[in-house]
């Protein structure tokens, strides 16, 4: 199995119709579309309607993903599904999209990074094909974090969104695919990003909690953590990938937050023609930011076979994630 690597071979992303702009959110908190574009560089942000599950949302990425790799889901030997926003706690989302699919042959988890989750995601699917335990990886990034954020709160309230991305691995011994990834944890941070309420559920007396479980943050120390760690997590990548920053076409990243996105463009001296940044459409949707960015670049042709990306994230754990993919034939349409 020597020299397998795991090419992306397919791509799709989704986001809800609803739109919640920046003006929307001024009629509702104390907060102003300056104010938020200065700090945040969002505009607007993609909301889930009630009907509207994390299931779905990855059922249509995905579907578009298998579509574009070529291939039936029966082919598919495993899903990967990185979210902290599952329609339910037991069984794992990742086995109703397996159902929705019809991928017989695959198994099925979750995996809960945060918004590192999605690369978390790759380099799981990409050992799996590297080992030659899996010759097709479906990896999958979805939250609806907007279900879990207190609007009454504006330093949260005003950066997220909902939305899901995929991406089908394949294996192929050609010199494209994951090159190098890096995974990384400081759980001394964990209680800067997190959702409460849950610990209560499982106290002795079992109580329901006394209020509505929210999503909390404390800003300015996630703020610095991500402004190091994001371009650190980059520069171990490339350096994996036998690379050097000169080497790199395109950094696609996490979506928190452009200030954070600058920070670890001008560390790797990447101009801004060669970050991709939606940001401004779409918010922080978490799981989801890296591949919905990758797909959209994918989609407008802006990627093209020998082109060195890196994917980098942050989020809760606090963690952080970074890969370096070669792209390749395999994952052109109309390859010959």
């Amino acid at each position: 199995m020597a020299g397998r690597r795991a090419a992306i071979t397919g791509w799709g992303a989704y986001v809800p119709e609803q739109v919640l702009t920046n003006q929307d959110l001024e009629r509702m908190v104390d907060t102003s579309d300056e104010w938020i574009v200065t700090r945040t560089g969002i505009r607007e942000r993609r909301i889930a309607s009630p009907a509207e599950t994390t299931l779905q949302m990855a059922t249509i990425a995905a579907r578009r993903a298998v579509a574009i790799a070529g291939i039936d889901p029966r082919q598919l030997d495993l899903v990967v599904f990185a979210t902290v926003t599952p329609d339910l706690l037991m069984p794992a989302t990742a086995s109703l999209l397996q159902a929705e699919l019809g991928a017989t042959r695959a198994g099925a988890f979750d995996l809960a990074a945060a918004c590192s989750g999605f690369v978390y995601g790759l380099t799981v699917g990409a050992q799996f094909i590297a080992t030659g335990a899996a010759d097709a990886v479906l990896v999958v990034g979805a939250d609806a974090l907007t279900r879990w954020v207190d609007f009454t709160d504006r330093s949260t309230c005003v950066l997220f969104g909902d939305g899901a991305g995929a991406v089908v691995l394949q294996a192929t011994t050609a010199e494209e695919g994951v090159l190098s990834s890096v995974l990384g944890s400081d759980g001394t941070g964990a209680m800067h990003l997190y959702l409460d309420g849950f610990r209560e559920l499982l106290s002795a007396n079992g109580t329901l909690p006394s209020k509505r479980p929210y999503m909390r943050m404390q800003g300015s120390e996630v703020f610095r953590f991500s402004v190091r760690v994001m371009g650190e997590a980059a520069i171990e990548a490339i350096a994996r990938a036998g690379l050097r920053l000169d080497d790199i076409d395109l950094l696609i990243p996490h979506q928190a937050n452009l200030r954070i996105i600058d920070a670890a463009a001008k560390r790797l001296g990447l101009p801004a023609e060669k970050v991709w940044v939606n940001l401004d459409r779409y918010g922080n949707t978490s799981a989801a930011s890296v591949p919905i960015c990758l797909a959209e670049a994918a989609d407008a042709g802006a990627l093209r076979p020998g082109m060195n990306l890196v994917l980098v994230a942050f989020g809760a754990g606090l963690s952080w994630a970074a890969s370096v993919v070669r792209w390749g034939w395999s994952g052109v349409p109309g390859r010959e």
